[in-house]
């Protein structure tokens, strides 16, 4: 089975120990990899349009046998398959070990998606692999001494719990016909409360060189989905698509630099990672916004973001010349929960049912049932395998999330 996977981030705070004696040695790199072969397959529809270019970044780290390089790629999800097959030719090229490579998807809803077999996808596919291994690549091979610091500050006014519980009466069916808990972007009248917390903290890791303390790096990290309100495009026909983008991750990435000193620094590359935010999105159910021009609220948000790693930036007392840097790689196998009998019976029920009928219920409920019974199937193990991954530097931990 093929595996397509977003790889979220966290970073963790580990015990300090006692540093290596050869000195950190950092790179990067960034590599545009918006597509050039149209039309595209966007969440949207076909598209012919690019708004803002998608990029795979990338920062190495290197101290004496320790070694890990983190790219982020502008993307909905990161394919295994695909990334496997980049690291092993990285490996070739650099001499460094697939598990001291991990890539990340930002989890953008705006990049090409799989799915079919058009000259623009297979076009993109190959793309965005060379751009993964030239992301790669360059930055290992652009190790100089280097030295890094850690900190963090926290935004909390853009971040939201997007699942709540409904006031009494107030939940709809959900399309196998029963009733769920709680409900992500429910209708505000009917809102209760949130049915989890947020976390507005911004995490940063912030790279110079050793010599005149020159910006080289900055790997942010933030637990918010995309944010959306991408322009859209009216063709000739009246048709309205969409367009690519990379969303607030790629805003961000374009003004940090000018948060760092005015002009960019020169060949300084930023990111920002995706953290834990599954239940987190831009949409503020308590209050009403004014309305927004297309991409505005992508820009709002990423200044927001930019001035808060600023902040944190601006925290740090002590760049570490001489972190521990180590990698780890697991191969872990989740169990997840399959439909019970009772569920799947209920699934095939509902699609013995005419189509109006299942609208009825809900929009989804066609969908939703064939999936029921198809993932219920005694052929479905109930487990996957996994690769979860974890980089130390100095006394900070960046571990990988595959969902």
């Amino acid at each position: 089975m093929k595996l397509s996977l977003l790889f979220s981030i966290i970073f963790l705070v580990s015990g300090a120990a006692l540093a290596q004696e050869k000195g950190l040695r950092a790179g990067a790199a960034a590599v545009d990899i918006s597509p050039d072969v149209f039309p595209i397959e966007l969440r949207s529809g076909k598209s012919n349009y690019v708004h803002d270019p998608l990029h795979v970044r990338a920062v190495a780290f290197q101290n004496g046998e320790g070694r890990a390089v983190i790219a982020l790629m502008d993307a909905i999800g990161v394919d295994r398959e695909m990334s496997d097959e980049a690291k092993a030719i990285v490996a070739e090229r650099t001499g460094w070990k697939p598990e001291e490579m991990l890539v990340s998807g930002t989890h953008t809803h705006t990049a090409p998606k799989g799915g079919d077999t058009s000259p623009g996808r297979i076009a993109y596919e190959k793309k965005r692999k060379e751009g993964l291994i030239e992301a790669f690549t360059r930055a290992i091979e652009s190790l100089e001494p280097a030295s890094v610091g850690f900190a963090s500050a926290e935004e909390p006014t853009e971040v939201f719990n997007r699942r709540w519980f409904l006031k009494e009466g107030t939940m709809d069916k959900n399309p196998l016909g029963g009733y769920d808990q709680v409900r992500t972007n429910a209708p505000r009248q009917n809102l209760l409360k949130p049915a989890g917390p947020t976390d507005p903290e911004i995490c940063v890791v912030d790279v110079r060189t050793r010599k005149g303390r020159r910006p080289l790096g900055l790997i942010a990290n933030w637990a918010l989905h995309y944010v959306g309100g991408i322009p859209t495009v009216k063709e000739a026909d009246g048709k309205v698509v969409g367009m690519a983008s990379a969303d607030y991750f790629g805003e961000f990435a374009r003004v940090m630099p000018y948060r760092l000193g005015g002009n960019p620094p020169e060949n300084f590359v930023a990111f920002m990672t995706n953290g834990a935010a599954g239940d987190i999105n831009n949409i503020d159910f308590n209050s009403t916004r004014p309305p927004r021009a297309p991409f505005e609220q992508v820009q709002l948000v990423a200044a927001k973001a930019a001035d808060t790693a600023w902040q944190a930036v601006k925290s740090i007392d002590t760049y570490d010349e001489n972190p521990v840097v180590a990698t780890r790689q697991r191969l872990v196998t989740l169990h997840y929960r399959v439909p019970t009998q009772a569920e799947i019976e209920k699934a095939m029920q509902l699609l013995e049912l005419p189509r109006k009928e299942q609208a009825a219920i809900h929009e989804r409920t066609g969908s939703v049932a064939r999936n029921t019974v198809a993932f219920g199937g005694t052929e479905n193990p109930g487990t996957e395998d996994v690769i979860v991954q974890a980089i130390r530097i100095g006394d900070q931990a960046i571990v990988s999330m595959p969902f």
